[in-house]
């Protein structure tokens, strides 16, 4: 655990909120959290000692997040030295959900067709936001009946995702820089970074805000295209759809019998597989 905040003593002003942050130093690992984490402090004119003191409620709030992300906010805030009580992550709910309506190509928009096919590779690969960030076009084969998959930790057959995949390598090949890409996932524009391009890695958080907003647009689509007689299922489909994220898919995919990838989640899952199994009796 960091060393670098200390609780100030009695009576004694606070720096600064800026000034103040920067004198810790972030936690090892967690360095792109912690920079956001400090950025929406700050929004609210908040140093270190207000949120050790309040709590990430307010934060929280203001950005409007979920309970997983204050669990892992939390986290990081308590890594960085700051004396937060523990919040635990919330299991996922529900423990199962039908994923295979955000595995199907509608249209074909280039960010449509990519996050799709991620998320029907994601449905028998379920890797976290990193691995999908870092991999490789040359680490994806396509055969006949199903996708190989080959890192550095092994290979997978991935079946169910060869439509998808065809579709967006169907779709980047008319565009130069996505042709010529090596990611599996490039970046369809250019972002605010120096380095930024398009064809270029994506960030965690824009991978993360893709897959949000394609289950938004997902659950928007199943309540426009429903059928009379399967309008509530539908709306309870996209209202689980409306607050789904990468992570929570993941873990879903798992609970539902997709091969570990990495560690991150397999405890979680199981424990919901075990929950589901003990409410059906």
């Amino acid at each position: 655990m960091s060393r670098g905040w200390q609780q100030p003593l009695p009576d004694m002003p606070s720096p600064p909120p800026q000034r103040a942050w920067r004198r810790i130093p972030p936690p090892e690992g967690y360095e792109p959290q912690w920079r956001r984490l400090v950025e929406a402090a700050l929004e609210l004119g908040l140093g270190p000692d207000d949120v050790a003191g309040s709590g990430l409620d307010p934060v929280a709030e203001a950005r409007d997040w979920k309970p997983a992300t204050v669990a892992l906010y939390t986290k990081v805030a308590r890594y960085g030295g700051l004396s937060l009580p523990t919040v635990p992550t919330p299991e996922p709910d529900p423990p199962a959900l039908d994923l295979r309506p955000l595995t199907q190509v509608r249209s074909e928009d280039p960010e449509h067709v990519r996050t799709v096919a991620w998320c029907a590779l994601a449905l028998g690969w379920p890797a976290t936001v990193g691995q999908f960030r870092s991999l490789r076009r040359d680490q994806v084969h396509p055969t006949g009946r199903r996708l190989l998959v080959r890192t550095d930790d092994g290979e997978w057959a991935v079946p169910g995702a060869l439509l998808a995949w065809h579709a967006w390598e169907s779709v980047r090949a008319r565009f130069p820089a996505l042709a010529g890409s090596p990611w599996v996932l490039p970046a369809l524009r250019r972002g605010p970074g120096f380095d930024s391009a398009i064809g270029g890695r994506l960030s965690t958080q824009a991978l993360q805000v893709t897959f949000a907003k394609h289950a938004g647009r997902t659950a928007r689509y199943l309540r426009a295209t429903a059928a009379p007689s399967h309008r509530s299922q539908a709306e309870e489909l996209a209202a689980a759809y409306g607050h789904l994220s990468y992570d929570s898919f993941r873990r879903l995919a798992l609970a539902g019998g997709a091969p570990p990838v990495a560690a991150r989640g397999v405890v979680r899952a199981a424990r919901a597989v075990t929950s589901a199994a003990r409410l059906a009796g």
